[in-house]
Formats: C-alpha cells, structure tokens, sequence
C-alpha cells in the first residue's frame, strides 16, 4: 500500500458535490464506533447529507479518495456548538488529518457561532490532545448544554446506561468546552487594545495540569481514583 502523506489531502468545507460521499462517511463511523466499542451509531443518510447541505461539515479527500470527515451540531439557541463524527480512514491515520479535520471544523464553528461555546465529548486521548491545543478545557457534564435534544443523542452509545444511572453527571466520556470569552481580544494594528495594555494574561497550563485539577476529592473511593491515576499515566506518555 503506497504510503498517505497529508499534503496530498484536501480538508474542505463539505457541499452539495460531495453528497456521493455520504453513505462512506456513514460506514466509517458505524465501523470506527464497533471498533472501539464506544462513541456514535450511525447517523441517517439525511442527517449527514443536511450537513453537508446546510455547510456544516468538513471532509478530506485524497483526490477523489474519501479520508475523514467531521460536522458540527448548534444547541441552546445557539449558544453551544458541538464538533462530532470526526473520523479518519483506516488508511489516513497516524499522519495528522485528525489535527486538520478537527483545526478546520473548529474554525468554521467559530466563522458560524462567533459567540457559541464549542465543547465535545470524548474517549480518546488523542481527540483530548487536539481540543487542549485548541483551546478546550476539561469541564463537567453540568457546565455543557442543558438541551435535551443534544443528550438523546447519546442514547446510541453502548455506555448510555452509566449516563442515566449517574444522572447525566458523568460516564466513560471526558467533556471538554472552548469558550470564545476566554480568548483574548485581538491586537489592532500589531498593539494591544488600550483597556488590555496593562493585563498580564495567565500562562496556559498543560492538558495533564488541567486534568489534575479534577482528580476525585473523596480519597475513600479507590476505583475512581486508581482510574483517574491510570489515565494521566497514559496522557504522560503522549
């Protein structure tokens, strides 16, 4: 198989002429869910052509060749956005599309939404990584969307179960949130705003100092702990 490289793939904002590409999309993500044993059923082939209609998607293609995807969902009236069904083919991995599908679709949430909330849910470490260098923090369930709409879309996942038995407030799931307020304003002219000149801006602490900050209180429940103990073992190893 001749190696993939990423300067040979386009990621664009997905349109009408890549409607052909829907049911693909749509394979990808049912096998990417069965594979890890988490995340998203496969959506309709409406909700994903909708996407691609309404310009809330993006999608990579080595030439005509399908390589990943990812689209964007608003909720609260707008008031959050979420990235979801971001997905690389098997044979596009490992070579930092997921870093450019994810850059592209967080851009064009921020073009859309300038004002929304951008958070996600995840599993994986390396989706945490990216949203970290983004700007994402790690946050609770309660500081995400109330919209009930959003959550029923988690009846799909083969871990919803542990959603309602802890009543919306956790599951295997990390939550993670970018708020524009936080973002500095913009420099005018290569100099700061005037009301900005004297602000000393805080230095951004690391993904494993982030999640530390939300390591369980209760020293008496073992498993929460030895759990969370393993997973900043592994994102020491990133």
């Amino acid at each position: 198989m001749t190696e993939k490289s990423l300067k040979d793939i386009q990621v664009v904002t997905a349109t009408v002429v890549h409607l052909k590409y829907v049911d693909q999309v749509n394979d990808e993500i049912d096998a990417a869910s069965k594979e890890r044993g988490t995340g998203i059923a496969r959506r309709t082939y409406d909700y994903i052509a909708n996407k691609m209609l309404e310009g809330k998607a993006v999608i990579a293609l080595d030439g005509d060749q399908f390589a990943g995807f990812c689209y964007l969902e608003s909720w609260g009236h707008n008031r959050f956005v979420a990235n979801s069904g971001l997905i690389v083919a098997k044979a596009y991995r490992s070579i930092g599309l997921a870093t450019e599908i994810k850059r592209k679709i967080f851009n064009l949430s921020r073009m859309k939404f300038p004002d929304a909330k951008i958070f996600g849910l995840t599993t994986g470490l390396a989706v945490m990584k990216i949203n970290h260098e983004l700007g994402y923090r790690p946050v609770t369930f309660s500081e995400l969307t109330d919209d009930e709409d959003f959550w029923k879309g988690c009846q799909s996942c083969v871990n919803y179960d542990i959603l309602q038995r802890t009543n919306r407030s956790k599951c295997l799931c990390t939550g993670m949130l970018f708020d524009p307020k936080w973002e500095a304003k913009k420099p005018v002219n290569g100099n700061p705003a005037p009301e900005e000149s004297q602000i000393v801006k805080p230095k951004r602490n690391s993904l494993l100092d982030v999640i530390q900050k939300l390591k369980p209180k209760n020293g008496n429940n073992q498993v929460k702990e030895s759990k969370f103990n393993v997973l900043m073992t592994i994102l020491s190893k990133i």
